[in-house]
């Protein structure tokens, strides 16, 4: 049964609220714990007993952080990694390109400087070399460093780890595994086939921080110490939210500590990058998914691959500054690649068809570096896995996107065994694929059946889920902020939306070229202000606009604005339907 009877809303969707399960022990939750509703709506979605409601509320770093020796290989890894820095050996950092492989080079980096320390840093060009360990790179490391360590890839680079004579190799990473690992010093890896998956949500720079407890624990058995982990954790928030790791466990309170530590602004890199991304509010997990990560991201995408792991580690404040900016304006020409490539593949995969288990599109020259976005905007689009191919010389790159409870990484690990893709892998959420472009159509067909298997055809963008009613006076600063407790909200942990229904539109004016502006009230009660950012790429933009004074169900998530000062809430409207 739709909330309020909106079937289709001015975006065309049915509007569903909790299920009665859910409303029952919200009710419960509410009346034992004494926390607002809106709370308790949040908690009771989560599974969250009344008698865990004040810890799930502040989540404690020392209570869910895991024992690093629960994951295979990780004692071996460490004492591998304080060997090298006992003896001096030369170390070097095989990276991926994007914001957790960038995160996870920085953290040893910064680990090994503070311990007097150096390592060599190596990123593989996206376009020339593609994602992981290669043969070349990895023989030219070897003959030069002792020890290799591959953060967020190598977990299936059997060949290239192979190729790494002369040195050991230690895999930090959180892909995938196959069912042989590559033979070398060490695997740690939570997505290990004889892994229990209890840690399976954990980014790559995650387990390089399990990594770094690990040898911290080991030194201190020693009778020296390590350097300050607390501190690091900013890079391990920015790469959990960045990645889009499930904002559940451990990782919520990663983000919540890692959160406290970047709004000190210590790190010169995420500082400057915050200066040119002009964000001047406490940071929240939204700044690190969308102001943050696309800038570092950049670099991998459409400038030199290293740019964002070395903003990351610097501690010059000069060197960051001229960092950030590099990366803000190749933010700037990687939008505008995107731009293109995003029409051409939405208006193919329309064609299509968004009403299948898979949306895919595919197209000759679409730049490498902005298929996983577009796969992204796809995703957004449909509700469904979208997978975005660039064309080149016979041979397709491309990237994937899933949407929750959809596994793709292990469908794409398996078109790879079967011989329809040169390779592929990921995780559950995001994957990588290289395919021949004689084969496309039938690896994606057979993706597509893969997905069909899972549910992935029940899926789509029909349904906005919402928690319940509001009014307007009773979104205060303390029940946003009370609200935002039972978060960091993103991957696994869908920020909560409420409507607030039959409301008059005070003021409607357009903001920039796409984006909303309104002021809305009951007619009784105070006014609430509410921003639509690509409002008029829907038909919510002109519908509201010339309103006419017509009345609205209006649902979204609350925010807390803060200008000169002075903090107020604000509606990030997400939908709206006619009363």
């Amino acid at each position: 049964m739709s909330f309020l009877g909106v079937e289709a809303s001015l975006t065309g969707r049915r509007w569903v609220g909790p299920g009665v399960e859910v409303s029952r022990a919200a009710e419960a939750l509410h009346q034992q714990s004494g926390l607002p509703m809106p709370v308790c709506q949040v908690l009771a979605r989560r599974g969250v007993p009344a008698e865990e409601a004040q810890s799930f509320l502040a989540p404690s770093l020392r209570d869910l952080l895991p024992d690093p020796r629960s994951l295979r290989d990780m004692e071996r890894a460490a004492e591998r990694f304080l060997a090298a820095v006992r003896n001096r050996e030369r170390i070097a950092i095989f990276a991926d390109y994007d914001v957790d492989g960038g995160s996870s080079a920085a953290l040893l980096i910064i680990w090994l400087r503070e311990m007097g320390a150096r390592a060599t840093l190596y990123v593989p060009d996206r376009i020339d070399e593609g994602y992981g360990p290669n043969d070349e790179a990895m023989s030219a490391l070897a003959a030069e460093h002792d020890l290799i360590i591959c953060v967020d890839c190598g977990t299936l680079s059997h060949g290239p780890i192979a190729a790494a004579k002369g040195a050991d190799v230690i895999v930090l990473d959180h892909h995938l595994a196959g069912e042989t690992l590559p033979e070398c010093c060490a695997v740690v890896n939570p997505n290990r086939q004889d892994e229990d998956g209890a840690l399976a949500h954990l980014c790559a720079a995650a387990v390089v921080f399990l990594m770094l407890v690990e040898a911290g624990r080991q030194l201190r058995a020693a009778g020296t110490k390590g350097p300050d982990l607390m501190a690091l954790l900013d890079l391990v928030a920015l790469a959990t939210v960045a990645d889009v790791a499930s904002l559940s466990g451990v990782n919520r309170a990663f983000v919540r500590q890692g959160l406290r530590v970047m709004a000190r602004r210590e790190r010169p890199g995420l500082a400057a990058l915050a200066d040119v991304a002009r964000m001047d509010t406490t940071p929240a997990a939204y700044h690190l998914g969308f102001l943050l990560g696309p800038r570092i991201n950049a670099g991998g995408r459409v400038g030199k691959a290293d740019l964002g792991a070395r903003l990351l580690a610097t501690d010059d404040p000069h060197e960051a500054a001229a960092l950030a900016e590099r990366l803000d304006t190749l933010n700037s020409e990687r939008r505008e690649v995107e731009n293109a490539v995003r029409a051409a593949a939405l208006a193919q995969a329309e064609e299509r068809g968004f009403d299948r288990p898979l949306v895919w599109a595919a197209g000759a020259g679409w730049h490498p570096g902005v298929v996983g976005i577009v796969a992204s905007r796809l995703k957004e689009a449909s509700g469904r896995p979208a997978i975005v191919i660039g064309l080149e010389d016979g041979i397709g790159k491309g990237s994937g996107r899933s949407v929750s409870g959809i596994d793709l990484g292990a469908p794409i690990q398996r078109l790879a065994r079967e011989g329809l893709l040169v390779k592929g892998g990921g995780h559950k959420m995001a994957a990588g694929l290289t395919v021949d472009e004689a084969k496309l159509d039938a690896a994606m067909a057979r993706l597509s059946e893969l997905l069909e298997k899972q549910g992935a055809h029940l899926l789509g963008p029909s349904d906005l889920r919402v928690e319940g009613l509001l009014m307007p006076g009773a979104a205060s600063v303390e029940l946003t902020e009370q609200i935002e407790a039972a978060g960091p909200f993103g991957a696994g942990a869908a920020a909560p939306r409420y409507v607030f229904s039959d409301m008059r539109l005070f003021s409607a004016r357009r903001v920039g070229e796409s984006h909303l502006k309104i002021s809305f009230g009951d007619g009784i009660g105070p006014k609430l202000d509410a921003i639509c950012f690509g409002a008029f790429d829907t038909a919510l933009g002109p519908a509201l606009e010339s309103h006419g004074g017509a009345r609205f169900h209006l649902a979204g998530r609350l925010d807390i604005n803060t200008w000169q000062g002075r903090q107020s809430v604000q509606l990030r409207l997400e939908d709206a339907a006619p009363v």
